[in-house]
């Protein structure tokens, strides 16, 4: 395995601002192919430049009155990267505005494209090395420009991953313990109009979390605009995946030495009432690594490195595999791959990771 270029790490302080100054400066060219990116991939699912205009400056308004300090962190990545707020805006609600795209259009059309990830986790027992472990494979757009940060909140301090120009972390482990990834989801119910905790605001405060009761809070929070996973561990208190919807949210436990599994679908549906249309039209690719993870993780226990590291990179089902490459006839705008693989020990609050697809290289560890 060839070993591909390493996330850029930056240590950010100061108040939100200066940080937000820190991660718009060193990012600056990162952000800027973010936002070309996010632009051209909201156009290609059906929304007009107007639409554009007028749904970031929504969403602007949105973070401005449900935190002051992640709004404060937004306006010193626009400065530092020379960006405007109004795009700096639209990268970070960048999951509201495409998911609420795709179900109104009816977009993407190439299979899988809106299934971004496989979460799995599990508490003592599960893991040889011991403890809580929690991790993903997070599939995404090709192209998108990402980096760690780490930063201190109150006696807390957060490692995560973030795509250039989104402030806070959406998968990372704190000095508390608290570790979270995300699956993407979708219900006929979801609507970018309504008035709630924006999705990448409830990743952040989820990772500057003292608690798994604190952590479950903040991804619960209710009436999201777009339906969405948590999956969140806890060194202390074992490992959780809250799915949300507009309608309601519903936490699941893992139990026993299985561990638990997530991909892009509500795991009962019918508890929640959610309807899930966007998957009607053939698109099984979620289904599949689901089960092919949990198939894969059961033939151990408990689950070695080595053997968790060879799930990851398991290519069963090729374009719909756990771990995806672009499929090359498929238009540029719809190609997808493993754009990060993650493995967070979360009693020894360390993060490792695979820039790419898994398969490519080898773990980078970094350790708070």
């Amino acid at each position: 395995m060839a070993l591909m270029t390493e996330l850029p790490l930056l240590h950010l302080q100061g108040s939100p601002y200066r940080q937000g100054m820190q991660h718009g400066r060193q990012l600056r060219d990162q952000i800027a192919g973010n936002i070309a990116v996010y632009r051209s991939r909201m156009l290609t699912a059906g929304l007009s430049e107007a639409d554009l205009a007028e749904r970031s400056q929504r969403y602007l308004g949105l973070f401005t009155r449900e935190d002051a300090l992640y709004r404060a962190i937004m306006d010193g990545i626009a400065d530092g990267s020379g960006q405007s707020l109004l795009d700096i805006a639209l990268l970070n609600a960048r999951y509201e505005l495409l998911y609420s795209a795709w179900s109104e259009f009816g977009r993407p059309t190439a299979e899988g494209l809106r299934s971004e990830c496989t979460s799995f986790g599990g508490s003592d027992g599960v893991f040889a090395s011991g403890g809580t472990q929690i991790g993903q494979n997070w599939d995404w757009f090709t192209g998108v420009e990402g980096a760690l940060l780490q930063w201190k909140h109150g006696d807390t301090t957060v490692i995560g991953f973030t795509e250039a120009g989104v402030a806070g972390a959406k998968i990372g482990v704190n000095s508390a313990g608290i570790g979270l990834c995300v699956n993407g989801l979708g219900a006929s119910v979801d609507d970018w109009k309504l008035d709630s905790v924006p999705f990448h605001l409830r990743t952040w405060r989820i990772l500057q979390s003292a608690t798994l009761a604190e952590a479950v809070g903040h991804a619960a929070a209710p009436r999201p605009a777009c339906s969405a996973n948590f999956f969140v561990g806890s060194a202390d208190s074992g490992v959780v995946t809250v799915e949300t919807s507009p309608i309601g949210s519903r936490v699941i436990y893992q139990e026993g030495t299985a561990p638990l599994l997530h991909a892009n679908h509500f795991r009962d549906p019918e508890a929640l009432g959610v309807h899930q249309s966007w998957l009607e039209t053939g698109r099984v690719s979620t289904y599949h690594r689901c089960e092919r993870m949990e198939t894969l993780l059961a033939k151990e226990s408990p689950v070695t490195v080595e053997h968790l590291y060879a799930s990851m990179r398991d290519h069963e089902g090729g374009p719909i595999a756990v771990c995806r490459h672009p499929v090359e006839t498929d238009p540029e705008e719809l190609r997808t791959h493993t754009a990060l693989a993650v493995h967070l020990e979360l009693d020894a609050r360390r993060f490792s990771y695979t820039w790419g697809p898994p398969c490519e290289s080898e773990f980078t560890a970094v350790s708070l």
